[in-house]
Parts: structure tokens; C-alpha cells; sequence
């Protein structure tokens, strides 16, 4: 895990769309529903959540005041090269490096995907996702 590629926020401040760590796994908030702080405690949050990678829903309840991981998030631009089927090899738009990652699970996406197609890729700790195909 790379350092650089994590930030600190406190957890009253995730909305939902939010991204945070759940058990090392980039998660993005769906539901958050924060309770008011009680005669013998702090205020809680009921976070639900969805993996980034692997689309699990997860659920979280932890002190409104405690501090958690956000994932830093870089937004790149790539090319598709080749569809080698189960991955597809793509070259950024900026630096023309090459690289191959897996083929998106999202129905959407995949049936957008073609030769030559301009897509936006997430790099978030180390793991790369093809968010989205871009209009021409």
C-alpha cells in the first residue's frame, strides 16, 4: 500500500458518493445516517457502502468523531489498443505508457467498449478501473 495515496477525514463529513477505506478495500458511500450524541456517548455513524473493485455492499458503524482513509483518486485518460477478452491494454493519453487492466464488469461500460475508444480510467492504490467510456 502506498502512503501517498491515502488522506485522513473525519467520518461526519462523508456524504453519500463519498469514498473511504472499509478493511483496506476502497469503498464508495451509498447511505450514511448519523445519530445525535446520547447521555452516555458520542454520536455514531450508520455508513452503507459499495466496493469500488469488488461492488460488495458493506456496512459500517463507528463514532461520528473517529478519522478514516480516503483514497486518493487519480483520473487519467487512455486509449484501448487491444481487447485481449478478459483485459484490455490501453495506453495514456498523456504519457503514452502502456498497460493492461481488467475488463470492466459494468454491463454499461462493457458493451461501449471498442477499438481505439477514449475511456477514463481510476488509479486508486495501486489498482486501476475503467470508469467510464468517453463521446467522441
Amino acid at each position: 500500500m502506498v502512503c501517498l495515496s491515502i488522506k485522513k477525514t473525519v467520518v461526519k463529513s462523508l456524504k453519500p458518493g463519498s469514498y473511504f477505506l472499509i478493511e483496506e478495500e476502497p469503498c464508495v458511500v451509498v447511505s450514511i445516517e448519523k445519530s445525535k450524541p446520547g447521555k452516555h456517548g458520542s454520536a455514531k455513524a450508520n455508513i452503507t457502502a459499495r466496493g469500488l473493485f469488488d461492488n460488495r455492499k458493506r456496512n459500517v458503524i463507528m463514532p461520528a468523531d473517529r478519522m478514516v482513509d480516503v483514497p486518493v483518486i487519480d483520473k487519467r485518460t487512455a486509449t484501448i489498443i487491444a481487447d485481449m477478452g478478459e483485459s484490455l491494454s490501453l495506453m495514456d493519453s498523456e504519457t503514452y505508457a502502456t498497460y493492461d487492466i481488467p475488463r470492466p464488469t459494468d454491463e454499461d461500460i462493457a458493451t461501449k467498449i471498442e477499438l481505439n475508444a477514449v475511456v477514463e480510467v481510476w488509479d486508486v492504490m495501486g489498482r486501476m478501473k475503467v470508469v467510464r467510456v468517453k463521446k467522441d
